[in-house]
């Protein structure tokens, strides 16, 4: 498969490939150009010039092109959710749900980019503003870089190609070296869509080569990120060099807390949805379980048995209810963070092998709160460690450990209870009687701390990718 540049399909300049692997069963699917930094700096050249002719294209042309590509993703989805499937690893039936959820996130940005209207301050909201009326318009930043993970490679383009184009931007997609195809597949879309050439470009490669150059390109109005905090954090500084505009969307280790009232089979179907969906390789799933030591036997032990009705197997398989992790490497890392975890007093009940890049579901009880795993450790798989807690106060102290704030929740039946503790968690999100896995197209996204710097969503990713100007008819009154 070939990178987008200036709406034709492309090799490297120096024809390098990078080989993309089925990580279930080892196999080459294809491979990708590894961009040089002139392929870097031609794709942001051919962006600032596309940008300007997208930019006049008038919102309601945008939004038609836009609805031609999601009924060209319709017309192509199971080839999209095949090849997601493939070359992540993720079961077929959670790869046909991410491709599904493209025209409702299209659509979604779509309705609101049309309401997105400006304000007027009258003459007269303050003293010698008597004669003059102010207005104010949202313009393009520009050039905007797409930098998109590996766990969710589908859903994140939506998020942030949707709005980025509707608000008349270039976006230049920067994919995971892991699983760029199916991102290749819908950037070409969005060119046989009719979006302007440059307007929609991709750039594969090794993201510290290729993310780094374009990042670290003046010509990068903004850019939006999601990612590991490490990267994220070397990502900002690139983009302070040049006052880019930036969004990060970054590491999670959020807090599963049930109280003693909580409902401990509720609790235990939601760790299946909100833990072993995607592998558990999910930012806002609920990674450490706070449960009070009144409930906690009961609850490890119901999960054990509730894990054991999962099918694991080929991803492709359709009856598949858990695949396996991106890769080898990432699943290795699991399993030495499952080590370290009981070395530090934890016991496995459950799971705690590796296959490959399989890693079986994993429980793990009477891990302490001193643990790595209880602050600061993010385990990206399918790993539920069980910390006790006997108070209230107690339980919100473990969470707020964390240098981390993405989402969190709480389990009780006591909705004042749930609002004291939704108030005091310190971060961007918290579900009640659920698990913090939780995220609406509609609903502004985003962490606290070290979880990240701005929202993604319907309501909020404008904010992003525009400027407000301000036009002044002075003496007009």
């Amino acid at each position: 498969m070939k990178m987008i540049i200036d709406g034709k399909a492309v090799d490297a300049s120096n024809e390098a490939v990078i080989e993309v692997i089925n990580p279930a069963n080892g196999k080459v699917i294809d491979t990708v150009p590894a961009a040089t930094e002139a392929d870097v700096a031609n794709a942001v050249a051919k962006a600032k010039l596309g940008q300007k002719i997208w930019a006049k294209v008038p919102l309601h042309e945008k939004g038609d092109i836009l609805l031609k590509f999601v009924a060209l993703v319709d017309e192509n989805k199971e080839k999209l959710a095949r090849t997601l499937s493939d070359e992540t690893g993720k079961p077929i039936s959670e790869a046909r749900g991410e491709i599904a959820n493209i025209p409702i996130a299209f659509k979604g940005f779509i309705e609101r980019a049309k309401h997105l209207y400006g304000e007027i301050i009258p003459n007269g909201q303050e003293k010698n503003q008597e004669h003059n009326v102010l207005l104010t318009i949202r313009e393009p930043v520009g050039v905007v870089a797409c930098v998109i993970p590996f766990n969710f490679p589908c859903d994140l383009f939506d998020q942030k190609v949707a709005p980025a184009l509707l608000a008349g931007n270039a976006a230049i997609v920067k994919p995971s070296t892991d699983n760029p195809l199916t991102l290749c597949m819908l950037t070409e879309l969005l060119v046989k869509a009719g979006v302007t050439n440059g307007a929609i470009q991709i750039l594969t490669g090794k993201g510290s080569q290729v993310g780094n150059w374009l990042c670290q390109n003046p010509d990068v109005h903004a850019i939006t990120f999601t990612g590991s905090t490490e990267v994220g954090l070397e990502t900002y500084k690139n983009a302070a060099n040049h006052l880019a505009h930036v969004a990060l969307e970054l590491g999670g280790n959020d807090a599963f807390i049930v109280w003693k009232d909580g409902d401990v089979d509720l609790a235990v179907e939601e760790t299946i949805w909100g833990r072993m969906y995607n592998t558990g390789q999910v930012c806002c799933a609920s990674k450490r379980f706070i449960v009070h030591n009144s409930l906690k036997d009961a609850f490890a032990q119901k999960l054990v048995e509730r894990i054991k009705k999962i099918k694991l197997g080929d991803p492709a398989d359709d009856s598949t209810q858990l695949g396996c992790l991106i890769s080898e490497k990432a699943a290795i890392e699991v399993e030495r963070q499952v080590e370290l975890t009981v070395s530090q007093g934890g016991k496995i009940i459950h799971g705690g092998k590796r296959n490959g890049a399989f890693y079986e579901p994993t429980v793990i009880t009477g891990v302490p709160k001193t643990a790595d795993v209880s602050i600061d450790m993010e385990i990206f798989g399918p790993v539920v460690p069980v910390i006790g807690f006997d108070t209230l106060e107690e339980a919100v102290e473990i969470a707020n450990s964390s240098k981390f704030g993405l989402c969190g929740c709480i389990f009780t039946a006591d909705i004042k209870t749930a609002w004291q503790v939704a108030a005091q968690l310190e971060c961007g999100g918290v579900v009640i009687n659920g698990a913090s896995f939780f995220r609406s197209f509609e609903m502004p996204f985003g962490g606290y701390k070290y979880s990240g710097i701005g929202t993604e969503g319907v309501m909020s990713t404008f904010d992003e990718v525009t400027l407000t100007k301000t036009i002044v008819l002075k003496n007009i009154l």
